[in-house]
């Protein structure tokens, strides 16, 4: 994910992203999905819990770091090789997420070989994308190669594998709308100023608005945003993408599908003119009281607008991100007055440590939680389960009631790459792209 040059890196950033991607990575992995904390789970469709700030805050973020990272390539001349590197990022963080998706690349349970086999596949290809994001391609495709040949050689012998199913892979995600919403908006700030990004953000708000509320979609006798699947953003997304490609939560709509990405993009340009103003020369008393009054105004505005145009996290609404847009402006402000402001540094190191490895902590936890999922093991009954559900059986449902165990597990969770991260920041390691 872009980071800003040195010179004009914001500590309270890099705080503000630790917080948010260890938010991410908490509520992604709870002991079971069947007692959570009601703030921990996503609104069923209108309204808004805090864990609907996560993703809004992490594109507002990405957008806040555009002018840090470009502002000086503006002033020294655009070349071919900054939008070689933004077009190249993007594809990466793109393509990193369909990786993701598709380890071991062949299916788990239905390969016939050795389990442990099957984690060593899992790992060294896992390890074959870190040291490729840790730009040390010849490392990686060493590793990669290993890996490919020994299972070669055991398909070869008679083993059974079945391909990953791509016919079925989802297309849209949390990384690839990143990849999206920093490829079109680091253009976008290439090539206008502060006041037509505003105006281009405000008339895609307002354009969403329009194709949400008053687009009739095909095959509904009502169209109505109330309704999962009789919208047009969910219309497009099984019309373009197809069923097999969209949300295994639904299969009528995905949250981070197409048309709904309009909107997200001015997430990330609301960071953009945040990131603007605080690269301009001005006082920090100025810039912090800048950065409470628009995200008060915000706030507001996304609220009024609420009452017609339903705050709504899947679809991505304007009232959406206008609100969420006014809390990441108050929250940003807040950490920019007690970090860069008054100093208060100490307590924030946990979150620096996230912050600063932010696209590591998102790709290899997930790569993680997936493994302990696949994996089985034999449980006290002689059932096979998954060995993410023996853990969580074993070691916390006995202690503490199944919500209070489930938040545990997430909170141990991110307890543990903590201290993975640590052992990254600690040698200097940082994975970004």
């Amino acid at each position: 994910m872009p980071e800003e040059t040195t010179r004009t890196r914001l500590l309270s950033l890099d705080v503000f992203r630790g917080i948010t991607i260890a938010g991410m990575v908490l509520v992604n992995n709870p002991g079971t999905w069947s007692a959570i904390y009601g703030p921990l789970k996503h609104a069923e469709w209108h309204g808004i819990t805090p864990t609907d700030y996560i993703f809004p805050f992490f594109l507002f973020i990405v957008g806040v770091a555009i002018p840090m990272a470009l502002t000086r390539r503006i002033e020294t001349g655009i070349t071919r090789d900054v939008y070689f590197k933004i077009v190249s990022r993007s594809i990466t963080i793109f393509l990193v997420s369909l990786i993701i998706s598709a380890l071991p690349f062949f299916n788990y349970s239905r390969t016939e070989i050795p389990d442990f086999v099957k984690i060593a596949a899992m790992l060294g290809f896992s390890a074959a994308l870190f040291f490729y994001l840790w730009e040390k391609p010849k490392t990686a495709l060493i590793m990669a190669f290993a890996v490919s040949a020994m299972l070669a050689g055991l398909w070869l012998a008679g083993f059974v594998f079945v391909p990953y199913d791509i016919p079925e892979m989802r297309i849209p995600g949390v990384l690839q709308r990143i990849a999206v919403c920093y490829l079109v908006v680091s253009l976008l700030f290439l090539h206008t100023n502060w006041k037509q990004q505003a105006m281009i953000g405000g008339g895609l708000l307002l354009v969403y608005w329009f194709l949400i509320t008053a687009i009739p979609v095909p095959g509904c006798e009502i169209t109505t945003m109330d309704d999962k699947a009789c919208n047009l953003a969910a219309y497009l997304d099984r019309l373009i993408l197809g069923e097999a490609h969209i949300w295994d939560g639904g299969k009528v709509y995905d949250p981070e599908g197409i048309l709904s990405t309009l909107p997200a993009l001015v997430t990330t340009i609301a960071g953009v003119l945040t990131g603007t103003w605080l690269t301009a020369k001005r006082g920090d008393l100025e810039k912090v009281s800048g950065l409470f009054f628009f995200g008060v105004v915000l706030v507001a505005l996304g609220w009024m607008w609420g009452w017609i145009f339903p705050i709504n996290k899947a679809l991505w609404t304007s009232s959406y991100v206008l609100y969420t847009s006014g809390l990441a402006l108050c929250f940003l402000g807040f950490c920019y007055w007690l970090i860069d402001i008054k100093g208060y540094k100490r307590w924030a190191k946990p979150f620096i440590i996230f912050g600063v490895n932010a696209l590591a902590l998102y790709v290899f936890s997930g790569i993680f939680a997936r493994m302990l999922g696949m994996i089985k093991v034999t449980a006290a009954d002689g059932s096979s389960v998954s060995l993410q559900s023996w853990i969580f059986d074993t070691f916390f449902l006995s202690i503490a009631s199944p919500i209070n165990a489930s938040l545990m597990f997430a909170v141990s969770f991110i307890l543990f790459w903590l201290f993975l991260m640590w052992l990254l920041y600690r040698r200097r390691i940082y994975i970004k792209v």
